[in-house]
């Protein structure tokens, strides 16, 4: 790990920059897209909060690979509405390319009388951290380094429905503290890594995007994944997770999937 970094994104000479921890696994150039997912909702939350709406979903296009080092982030309004309201972000390179778009879905909150909470997996106290070893190749990367992981069923390496608890190791940006959505996006992004249904040696998995549903924001630092994955013989597949916090269920996520022989 790079002692010296200390947030997913910081500010340098009044510009906006990726550092090491966003980085996927995959690519030593491209980051992992929980990275990205934060800093998109992070946009948003700064984009005309209003307490009396809530986060009810969001869609990311991961249209590119997102790279590390200087980029632009943009989010605005683009349907207001008090009961419902429409926001609009995007990533671009320094070039001007976009490499992630994305839209929220914002509604009025109520109060309502609900059924009981569905009860959370297994602790991440009964688990120990998982390491990625080689798998890093030496590098500082998001899964593990900014992103700890803990599996309460199945693992990285097995096939098959898994269940783990993520909490963020660092910042989403500079010094101030990830919020409670910050960190549901941050986590939302790994059921195609956690939860493969075919051999990482033999296929690739590339999910060109990724869908968030909120139910409640999640309370504390860790966020748990309940996931698993379905793949066609198209090569069409999907992944997807119920959310969690240590008091029940907080949302959502989904991913479309392409599926292929390496």
């Amino acid at each position: 790990m790079c002692a010296a970094l200390s947030s997913l994104y910081e500010e340098r000479d009044g510009t906006l920059f990726a550092t090491e921890y966003c980085r996927g696994p995959w690519s030593p150039d491209a980051q992992h897209g929980g990275a990205p997912a934060a800093l998109l909702m992070r946009a948003f939350e700064n984009c005309e909060p209003d307490p009396a709406l809530a986060t009810a979903r969001v869609t990311y296009e991961l249209l590119k690979p997102v790279p590390l080092g200087e980029l632009r982030v943009t989010a605005s309004v683009v349907r207001p509405g008090k009961r419902v309201q429409l926001l609009d972000g995007s990533i671009y390179t320094p070039d001007g390319t976009e490499v992630v778009r994305a839209r929220v879905l914002r509604i009025a909150r109520a109060g309502v009388e609900s059924g009981p909470a569905l009860q959370p997996p297994a602790s991440w106290q009964t688990a120990e951290p998982m390491e990625f070893g080689d798998f890093a190749r030496g590098l500082t990367i998001f899964p593990g380094d900014g992103m700890e992981i803990r599996f309460v069923k199945g693992g990285f390496f097995e096939l098959g429905p898994s269940t783990a608890w993520f909490r963020l190791r660092v910042p989403v940006f500079g010094d101030e503290t990830p919020s409670a959505l910050q960190r549901l996006a941050a986590a939302s992004d790994f059921p195609n890594g956690i939860a493969t249904e075919l051999p990482w040696t033999e296929y690739l998995f590339i999910n060109p995007d990724l869908t968030i549903y909120v139910e409640r924001e999640p309370i504390g630092e860790w966020v748990c994944l309940d996931a698993s994955m379905r793949v066609e013989p198209t090569g069409v597949g999907v992944s997807q997770a119920v959310l969690y916090d240590a008091q029940g269920r907080v949302g959502r996520s989904l991913q479309s999937l392409y599926v292929a022989p390496r």
